[in-house]
């Protein structure tokens, strides 16, 4: 039990600041440089990532375990995992419509890019190469998402405070972003001793 439970957690280090999904493996990168303009869409978007990514690999895994394997079509898991991810981000994108209103007008395009963020698929097909059962999928995928919260809102954070400084015209926008967001990759790089 006490293995389980150490192996858990250097999964969920592992996958949130180790091998941050945004800012080492370089997967979501889209929603991360677009909606990290305010921490608190940022931490919307990074809500509906965790929700959207944990849901998807524990379905996934389900549906690779019990569907795939047994019928011997696993050459079909990305076409069924994408199409798994599109119904779970129409879901979320229909609840926040309804409930949340807010955040989805805030979030804008951006909540249907989750369909195609490379990150959710990214962490579905991890799991089954990694030969992940049903559970450690799960924690690896809420730790992953966990990691594109810290990642989406520190760089929201960041831009925040950027706003009010006195930035060259070149590096104005996007470039001081971009640098931004490259010495976060730098400073996460440190995590690396932890494992």
């Amino acid at each position: 039990m006490l293995g389980v439970v150490q192996d858990l957690l250097i999964l969920m280090i592992g996958s949130s600041l180790v091998s941050n999904v945004v800012l080492s493996q370089f997967l979501g990168l889209c929603p991360f440089l677009g909606v990290s303009k305010k921490v608190d869409t940022a931490l919307g978007m990074g809500g509906a990532v965790i929700f959207v990514i944990t849901l998807a690999s524990g379905v996934t895994a389900v549906i690779y375990k019990f569907i795939l394997t047994p019928l011997d079509i696993t050459y079909l898991q990305t076409i069924v995992f994408i199409l798994v991810i599109a119904a779970l981000v129409q879901f979320v994108e229909m609840f926040l419509k309804k409930y949340v209103s807010s955040l989805y007008q805030a979030l804008g395009v951006y909540l249907p890019l989750i369909t195609t963020n490379c990150a959710v698929l990214g962490v579905a097909l991890t799991n089954v190469q990694k030969e992940y059962g049903i559970g450690f999928s799960i924690v690896s995928g809420f730790s992953t998402a966990a990691g594109f919260l810290i990642a989406i809102v520190i760089l929201a954070g960041i831009r925040e405070k950027i706003a009010y400084n006195d930035i060259p015209e070149s590096f104005k926008g996007m470039p001081i972003v971009l640098i931004t967001a490259g010495l976060m990759a730098i400073a996460f790089c440190g995590f690396s001793g932890l494992l």
